[in-house]
């Protein structure tokens, strides 16, 4: 009878353990997918925004704001994930020097957990300040 407690319980800690891994693999891949995205999407919208005819004439690095609005959004929603929801803040565009702010966000991505009598809630939002460095 002892002896049986003891697999009851090797599997029942089995099966938890196998539940939180999934758990937190879920949240880890999820941020880190996005935090990708971000980077990269932000990297190549900033250079389809260049304002070549502002190079050509005084030698200035400047992006045009609506340019890279548009190159933003078309980039990300061609490669983001279908299956969630995002909000995307597009915080602070500078033309020049070139700078931009964003921050996204997972919709349904709050995630709450219950420790002892109190409940704790988080969400995941990636959040990225880029400044376009080239040699030209």
């Amino acid at each position: 009878m002892r002896e049986s407690f003891w697999g009851v319980m090797i599997v029942g800690l089995g099966i938890t353990s196998m539940f939180l891994v999934y758990f937190f693999q879920s949240i880890t891949n999820t941020s880190e997918h996005n935090y990708e995205l971000l980077k990269e999407t932000t990297e190549a919208a900033m250079y389809d925004s260049l304002d070549l005819a502002a190079y050509r004439y005084d030698g200035s690095i400047r992006i045009d704001r609506e340019l890279f609005v548009e190159s933003f959004i078309r980039r990300f929603a061609q490669t983001a994930t279908l299956s969630h929801q995002y909000h995307i803040v597009i915080q602070d565009v500078n033309e020049e020097p070139p700078k931009v702010s964003i921050e996204i966000e997972t919709m349904g991505s709050e995630t709450s957990t219950t420790i002892g009598n109190q409940s704790v809630t988080f969400k995941l939002t990636n959040r990225i300040d880029a400044i376009l460095e080239a040699k030209f």
